[in-house]
């Protein structure tokens, strides 16, 4: 096994405690691979604007894989966010479109990443009160988007171009989660895009190929790290590419049955410090 020099982290469900915290143990040992020159990065489905860059401060962490790697930005620099972004790879304007019009018929919550910001249809709150999942979670579903009226229009005026876009969906009377499989359905029939959960049954997509796991490779090309050298951890499908991408992929305690199947280590919960138990072993064995 090669010496681990690139370590990707999922955030929620994994770096995240079920309080949406990173907790002490976790940021010294990320801390400390920074001591040792191994790159520690993010690896999320969130935007850049819903990275917790408040509790990263000081960690050393350098780059964030973003939106299921269509974009990566830098995180220890003062530029806009604009600049910040290094990689961007949206999906083309056309099938966001097309896609938009499909699910702004159906009642769901919808988010809509566009330059590393998260917007929202103004006619999704009620269906964002409604989400089954748990209330730190809902709380940043439906707290931290821009909300627009007419979003079609927003995207198409301003010729903006869409990173991804993840789908929340609420259980109808009988506890099944309305117009999901419909749309799950719809989503994997269309060969532009590529589609995944990350967790509490949600579905996202991003341009066809785009993942986790293509990002990281890209990442790890650029910083002159070989993909044996890396290792990912991660704990839902939108993971899994990443996962099996990197060196070493590891599944979190809490991680769904899926991920654990494809991954070579499974560490503790979130809840357990899962991250530092796993950079801990395979990465400060000698202590």
């Amino acid at each position: 096994m090669k010496p681990i020099s690139l370590i990707a982290l999922d955030l929620d469900g994994t770096l995240f405690n079920p309080d949406s915290h990173i907790s002490q143990r976790n940021l010294e040992v990320i801390k400390k691979m920074k001591d040792r020159g191994i790159h520690v990065v993010i690896a999320s489905g969130r935007p850049f604007a819903g990275l917790p860059l408040d509790q990263l401060k000081g960690t050393g962490i350098e780059y964030a894989i973003t939106t299921n790697g269509s974009a990566i930005y830098e995180l220890e620099s003062d530029k806009c966010i604009h600049d910040k972004c290094i990689f961007e790879d949206p999906l083309d304007d056309k099938t966001a479109l097309t896609l938009l019009d499909f699910l702004l018929s159906k009642d769901i919550h919808m988010d809509v990443f566009i330059g590393g910001l998260g917007y929202s249809p103004l006619q999704c709150v009620s269906a964002g009160e409604k989400l089954a999942v748990p209330p730190t979670i809902k709380k940043y579903i439906t707290k931290t988007r821009i909300r627009i009226n007419d979003i079609r229009g927003f995207i198409n005026s301003n010729h903006l171009r869409v990173q991804k876009m993840t789908l929340n969906f609420y259980p109808d009377e009988n506890g099944i989660l309305k117009n999901r499989e419909e749309i799950r359905n719809y989503l994997e029939a269309n060969p532009k895009i590529t589609c995944v959960s990350g967790g509490f049954s949600n579905l996202e997509f991003t341009k066809k190929g785009v993942t986790k796991g293509t990002a990281l490779l890209r990442l790890a090309e650029q910083l002159g790290i070989d993909a044996d050298a890396t290792m990912a951890i991660g704990d839902s499908e939108n993971d899994l590419s990443m996962i099996e991408a990197a060196g070493i992929g590891v599944a979190m305690g809490n991680a769904s049955e899926l991920v654990k199947e494809h991954s070579d280590f499974i560490t503790g919960t979130n809840a357990e410090d899962g991250v530092a138990s796993a950079i801990e072993h395979f990465c400060l064995f000698e202590n």
